[in-house]
Parts: C-alpha cells; sequence; structure tokens
C-alpha cells in the first residue's frame, strides 16, 4: 500500500477515536505517530489499519433513495 492509502485510512479512522476499544487506540497512536515520522507500514500494520477501517468505517448505501428519483427510461 502506498502513503497515500494510509493517510486515507488513518484520516477516516479520526472520526472514529472516540469508539475504539483500548488496543485499538494504542495501535492507532502508533500507527499515527508511524505517519508522521513517513515510515511506510509494513504488510502486518497495514492490514491491521485496515481491518480497522473496515470495522468503523460504514460506506453509505444510495440504493435505497433510487426510489425518491424518476428514472430516465420512465415515461410515468
Amino acid at each position: 500500500m502506498s502513503f497515500r492509502d494510509q493517510q486515507k485510512y488513518l484520516d477516516e479512522l479520526k472520526k472514529y477515536e472516540k469508539q475504539f476499544t483500548r488496543q485499538e487506540s494504542e495501535d492507532y497512536k502508533k500507527f499515527i505517530k508511524r505517519q508522521k515520522d513517513d515510515e511506510d507500514f509494513d504488510s502486518v500494520s497495514m492490514k491491521r489499519l485496515k481491518d480497522l477501517y473496515d470495522k468503523y468505517h460504514k460506506s453509505a448505501d444510495f440504493s435505497k433513495y433510487d426510489k425518491f428519483f424518476k428514472k430516465s427510461g420512465d415515461s410515468q
């Protein structure tokens, strides 16, 4: 993973920092320190970061809003 991906994950996780367990909080703080030192994460650290991201960040399901908008192919 690239430095840009690391930054993206860390920025998104900042919103959820108060919800972390004690261990997750410690891991997150370690990730932040390593990011400030401009270190690239190894595969194990990147996997833990991605797991944290997947656990807390839920992408919105916009398909439930389709019923409020007409489709261009609908004649009604």
